[in-house]
């Protein structure tokens, strides 16, 4: 940890001695350091969107609990409304570092941006296709991701691919706000039906756990309202603080690893490559120009 970091993290962590990974022997502090070093890169992928907090005041072997309501705050930390199953909630707006530390002083280790901006809440900014393995080998998801990226290189569709920071991997379409929620939904289905049925021995569209076993789950129902995403470069709550990773395309082949990005290993990856996911923020996809290129293909 740098002095400088080291100063900022004395002085707005509290017990930044306590453990949250007792494994690997990461502490509050060290999670706050990292973020620290990474803001510059995470906080595009954060400002102008509702926040929802993962927080584990204890750690990630004590209880954790999801936030969407920050009722109270300090000054200088804001907070957006936003109208939720006919409630109004006051979600955190993380817009500098010192948000961003506040946000990680309440216990949060992962953090779960909207698709959309405040200005634009009803228009996703992307669309996110999960691709969530369950008792499936990971060289699976590595087919299914290349899968996927052939299809949507041959209708010229701009995608990018993350780590989730678990076992699965995230492609993210930029959509700019050009479309909405319904739209970009409707869409993702359409790409999930054409790559199950492309592989339907080791992908599943059925939402119920016990009746997709020993499958990777084609999840598309973050593409809603009032959804969100975790946020590339963001800690995740598991073994070794893995870290949501963007990864190039000639990266996801047999030999990667979801265990080599961490906490420890991520800053100096950005330091050497800086941030290769920037795309998803650019111009968006042309929508209807996809979809006309899947129907003459059948989809």
């Amino acid at each position: 940890m740098s002095q400088d970091a080291f100063e900022l993290v004395k002085s707005q962590i509290t017990h930044p001695e306590k453990l949250f990974w007792p494994k690997e022997g990461y502490t509050k502090g060290d999670l706050a350091a990292y973020y620290v070093e990474v803001a510059p890169y995470i906080l595009p992928y954060l400002k102008n969107r509702p926040i929802i907090l993962h927080r584990f005041p204890d750690g990630i072997e004590g209880p954790d609990f999801y936030q969407k309501n920050l009722e109270h705050h300090p000054e200088g930390i804001a907070t957006t409304p936003v109208v939720h199953e006919g409630k109004t909630l006051q979600y955190l707006l993380i817009d500098s570092l010192k948000s961003l530390l506040y946000a990680i002083n309440l216990g949060s280790i992962d953090l779960h941006p909207f698709l959309s901006r405040t200005e634009a809440l009803e228009r996703p900014d992307y669309c996110v296709i999960d691709l969530d393995p369950h008792g499936v080998p990971f060289e699976n998801v590595i087919e299914a991701a290349l899968e996927l990226h052939a299809l949507l290189e041959k209708i010229g569709a701009t995608h990018l691919c993350k780590t989730s920071g678990g076992n699965g991997l995230h492609i993210m379409l930029p959509l700019h706000a050009r479309y909405t929620f319904e739209q970009s939904k409707e869409f993702a289905e359409r790409i999930c039906s054409y790559l199950h049925n492309r592989l339907p021995k080791t992908t599943s569209l059925e939402r119920k756990p016990e009746k997709r076993e020993n499958k990777i789950y084609l999840d598309c129902l973050q593409n809603r309202y009032g959804q969100s995403i975790v946020a590339p470069y963001a800690v995740r709550p598991r073994p070794k603080a893995k870290v949501s990773t963007p990864l190039l395309w000639k990266e996801v082949d047999s030999t990667l690893n979801v265990e080599d990005y961490t906490i420890e290993t991520v800053p100096l990856r950005l330091k050497k490559m800086g941030d290769i996911f920037t795309a998803v923020l650019g111009a968006g996809i042309d929508l209807e120009k996809a979809i006309q290129k899947l129907s003459i293909d059948g989809w």
